[in-house]
């Protein structure tokens, strides 16, 4: 945490596209934390059709103007490090399922070791069925 006690959260994704879903998590984290970074990464285990600048763009374009704590950043490395790197005290993560529940618990377990919390915030009902995959096959 800076010398403010404003608290920056970061929301990884690979954002192959950015989601409704995506959208209602940062929506519902800017107003739990003071600054949301949407941290458009690199996933050695995912094709995305765009690289990250051009996806980090997508999601820039998509955001309410009037969001003036969120702010977008491409990232290759582990979220933790770019945490570190900015200052940043939470890692915010959708989750939509048990599934989701059982893997992100894992990676919030290696980022709680690297010094980083992570906040779960459920998918919305509505939202919960709507995932990148299923947009991205949608688009085709």
């Amino acid at each position: 945490m800076g010398t403010d006690d404003r608290v920056r959260a970061v929301y990884p994704g690979s954002f192959d596209p950015f989601t409704p879903g995506h959208l209602d998590v940062v929506d519902r984290a800017r107003g739990i934390f003071d600054e949301v970074v949407v941290l458009v990464a690199v996933n050695g285990d995912k094709h995305p059709d765009a690289d990250e600048k051009k996806r980090a763009a997508a999601v820039r374009a998509v955001l309410p103007p009037d969001w003036t704590t969120v702010t977008v950043a491409a990232w290759r490395g582990l979220t933790a490090a770019y945490c570190r790197d900015h200052d940043a005290a939470v890692i915010v993560r959708g989750v939509r399922n048990t599934s989701d529940i059982q893997a992100e618990s894992r990676l919030a377990a290696m980022n709680e070791s690297l010094g980083v919390a992570t906040v779960f915030l459920p998918a919305r009902p509505e939202l919960a069925a709507v995932s990148s995959t299923v947009a991205r096959a949608a688009r085709r």
